[in-house]
């Protein structure tokens, strides 16, 4: 027997880890499964070095993120051929084929090729959690488990497409008024570097008092013409060094909680990450994962880390015999009408239906927020890019009409 160093999720959903011996990780791998763990990965202790050699030459050709459309397309086309009686591995491999982007060529090839050494679907997607979140894996071994994995992967199919389709909209909508700040910037910058010293050279033969407005205006460009190129450079090194912060969690944690004073930007969150829960919850639901362990693995998609934290808390509530709408109303994060929905669904024993419904509301309430603050950001970055060139106007003005006054 060989020594094996493996990772697990419990039914939990926390990550265990070990050292075991068995005849091989394919034997490895099923006692762990007795034994009530779900494998995510097993390399022999004497390889590991080489193994994560290999795993780190490869890693970013294979394990990448995926779009949400291309994930979306990925298992729409899987379902339909598992539909058709295809076998999963003759499946993934027909897949392989179709794809016109390499890496993911690679991805499908690296499934199929763990699924011919015997491994489910749902532990060869735990291989790529880049690619495959956890509660793709899980509603994927549900599906294997009831013999219904198709249904599940047009369920997961779906998710991702309103998922993307939501995306797209609320991405869209924001786009104008960003596009709009950029070109004000622009613009101003242009007017204050270009055309107001050329105006200082006409002013310097007045002997009289430049106006206020003038004065300013001028002061500025010369600061723009003489360090322009040293403020810009400090601009980008904070953004790089609050981008390397960001990286940290506890530096993350703290903005996203910042975040969440905002209002505006408050609203926006708590909608998209509610929804995404919601949606994701009543997914794994319906592929028979149990509730504890749904909402554990529901809560790894939320991307607010303060919100992320509450709805672990409620997880641990639920999991100690409190109901799920108690619990997640303790969290503070879920309109009142989510939670009704959901204590209907508790009580009605039709939890699923009435998470999809929450689900949906909560992507409506996010259109209308988006909505809102586009309609009052669209006019205000106008008004605001209308005043700032209508000052630098003035400033340029306001001395010749002295001039014309004096004279």
């Amino acid at each position: 027997m060989a020594a094996y160093s493996w990772q697990a999720l419990d039914n939990a959903g926390s990550l265990k880890k070990g050292v075991s011996q068995a005849d091989s990780p394919k034997h490895l791998r099923q006692l762990l499964r007795k034994d009530g763990l779900n494998p995510v990965s097993v390399e022999e202790v004497s390889g590991r070095r080489a193994q994560k050699s290999r795993e780190k030459k490869r890693g970013s050709a294979v394990d990448r993120k995926i779009s949400p459309a291309d994930l979306a397309m990925f298992t729409r086309q899987l379902a339909t051929l598992l539909r058709s009686r295809m076998p999963l591995e003759e499946c993934l491999r027909v897949l392989s084929r179709q794809t016109g982007k390499t890496w993911q060529r690679n991805l499908i090839t690296a499934l199929r090729s763990r699924v011919s050494e015997g491994m489910s679907l749902a532990d060869a997607f735990r291989q790529f959690p880049r690619a495959f979140p956890e509660y793709f894996a899980s509603t994927a071994e549900a599906g294997e488990q009831a013999g219904k994995l198709e249904v599940v992967l047009e369920r997961l199919a779906d998710y991702a497409e309103e998922a993307n389709t939501t995306r797209q909209k609320v991405t869209l909508s924001l786009l104008y008024p960003v596009v709009v700040a950029i070109v004000a910037m622009i613009v101003v910058t242009i007017l204050l570097v270009g055309v107001v010293p050329r105006m200082i050279e006409t002013f310097e033969h007045m002997e009289q008092e430049l106006p206020l407005l003038t004065r300013a205006m001028i002061g500025i460009s010369e600061f723009l013409q003489q360090y322009g190129i040293y403020f810009a450079a400090v601009v980008f090194l904070l953004v790089f060094l609050f981008s390397v912060a960001y990286r940290r969690k506890a530096f993350r944690r703290t903005m996203h909680a910042l975040y969440l004073r905002i209002p505006l930007v408050s609203r926006v969150l708590k909608d998209v990450n509610t929804a995404r829960f919601l949606r994701t919850y009543a997914i794994l639901l319906g592929s028979s994962v149990s509730a504890t362990n749904g909402m554990s693995i529901a809560s790894r998609v939320l991307g607010n880390l303060p919100i992320r934290e509450a709805v672990r808390n409620a997880a641990d509530r639920v999991r100690e015999g409190a109901s799920i709408a108690n619990s997640l109303t303790r969290t503070g994060y879920f309109s009142p009408m989510t939670l009704n929905l959901i204590a209907s669904g508790e009580a009605s024993g039709n939890l699923p239906e009435m998470l999809e419904r929450a689900g949906d509301g909560q992507e409506r309430t996010l259109q209308a927020s988006v909505s809102m603050i586009v309609g009052i950001l669209e006019p205000l970055m106008i008004v605001i890019m209308g005043v700032l060139v209508l000052l630098i106007v003035l400033a340029i003005l306001l001395p010749i009409f002295q001039m014309n006054t004096a004279i």
